[in-house]
């Protein structure tokens, strides 16, 4: 899978900390994330989803991931917003990758990123956490388009 080296600016983003198989609790995380964002009319430029664990090292039942919206660093969470956090994405060097994914299949696009990277001799995995921009909405179509992120750093 091709890729390029993007360095990015730190991010603040809000939204929900979830924990237990990604399959399940993504999908739970951004309906919740869509219903507070029209609850309290957030307006935010990216929807991201930030994964902080190796599904090959951790229990599905513990795996760990946000769901969050890009907000602006003024952004201050609206009072009646029970469960949302704030946090930031690290700002530095990613690999980055764009994906099309079918029938719900995150899993393959990330498989393949994570092969390509691990066989260039250039950069390496940070094992910081890994996220995807999501560039469209394929709730209704089942077609998503994402960037996926992945925090490098120089072999040399």
């Amino acid at each position: 899978m091709e890729f390029k080296i993007q360095r990015i600016p730190e991010h603040k983003v809000a939204g929900f900390h979830m924990v237990g198989p990604w399959e399940r609790t993504v999908h739970q995380g951004f309906e919740q994330l869509a219903l507070w964002v029209k609850t309290h009319n957030i307006t935010g430029t990216e929807w991201l989803a930030i994964y902080y664990d190796n599904p090959d090292e951790v229990p599905a039942e513990k795996l760990r991931c946000d769901t969050v919206l890009r907000v602006p660093d003024d952004f201050v969470v609206p009072e009646t917003s029970e469960g949302v956090i704030v946090t930031r994405i690290e700002g530095g060097e990613y690999a980055v990758a764009r994906a099309r994914i079918d029938d719900n299949d995150f899993a393959s696009p990330w498989l393949q990123f994570f092969g390509s990277l691990m066989a260039d001799d250039r950069y390496q995995m940070t094992g910081k956490p890994c996220f995807e921009h999501y560039l469209n909405d394929g709730s209704e179509s089942g077609v998503w388009e994402i960037d996926m992120y992945i925090p490098v750093a120089n072999k040399r």
